[in-house]
């Protein structure tokens, strides 16, 4: 098991559809201790779930666009389990209509909002880390990124600009965590028919050019994308970091 013994912290699980609980699911199979983290609305609903997992422990995390939201989730998880091995950050949010209509049409403060929450907070959480000394040695960040962040993807909008940002901090982020030993990777996961995935217009569209156009002809499952994860929160990627791995069946390497 490429992950026994380690604490691996999972930020954004929403329901047993998300991609982050298939990244939960896989970290515990390799043998992790997992803790995930979660809204306050989905709370319940993910305390039930995470049932499921062996020593597994959910920890509220508030509005992420506030630091100290962060701050204190970090702090009650470092005061019950100690410092942490991995991070995987997968949180993000566009108001709908930021996400359905042209991207022209985008307002600024959906913008700003898109922006703080789906990539800043990666950021954040990366330095409150540093700062907090919750990480352990030889730690991984693993952030989750989509297609639509290197080409125009009809509906996905300021998502899009969003995961650009998110790519570019990766790699910044890599490099400035490098000095103490700590990697910051990301997967670029193939689209996922997830809670998140409903905000984008003909979503059900999107999933079948992808069945049809890449080489392996079939859409990606968050199991898939979750042991990619595990492997890169794992001592085997060691020289890995700065990082976008594209785990979606090869469907970014086709042309038109």
């Amino acid at each position: 098991m490429i992950l026994k013994d380690k604490k691996i912290v999972v930020m954004g699980v929403r329901n047993k559809w998300s991609i982050a609980w298939g990244a939960a699911q896989s970290a515990s199979e390799q043998g992790a201790k997992v803790i995930c983290t979660c809204s306050e609305n989905s709370y319940e609903k993910v305390k039930t779930l995470v049932e499921e997992i062996p020593g597994a422990q959910v920890y509220i995390l508030g509005d992420v666009s506030d630091n100290s939201n962060i701050e204190k989730c970090f702090e009650k998880i470092k005061a019950d389990n100690g410092k942490v091995d991995g991070i995987v950050h997968s949180i993000a949010h566009a108001n709908t209509e930021d996400l359905r209509n042209d991207y022209i049409l985008t307002s600024q403060e959906g913008y700003k909002h898109a922006q703080d929450v789906s990539a800043y907070s990666l950021v954040a959480i990366a330095r409150i880390a540093r700062e907090k000394d919750f990480l352990n040695e030889g730690a991984s960040i693993v952030a989750y990124t989509y297609y639509g962040a290197e080409k125009v993807i009809n509906g996905y909008n300021i998502m899009g600009v969003c995961k650009a940002a998110l790519e570019a901090s990766i790699r910044y982020l890599a490099n400035d965590l490098g000095k103490d030993g700590f990697r910051v990777n990301g997967i670029s996961a193939g689209p996922i028919k997830t809670l998140s995935a409903k905000g984008i217009k003909d979503f059900g569209t999107i999933l079948d050019i992808v069945d049809q156009r890449a080489p392996l002809h079939r859409n990606v499952t968050t199991k898939e994308v979750g042991d990619a994860t595990a492997f890169l929160l794992s001592n085997l990627s060691n020289a890995i970091t700065g990082e976008i791995i594209h785990v979606d069946n090869g469907f970014s390497i086709m042309g038109a």
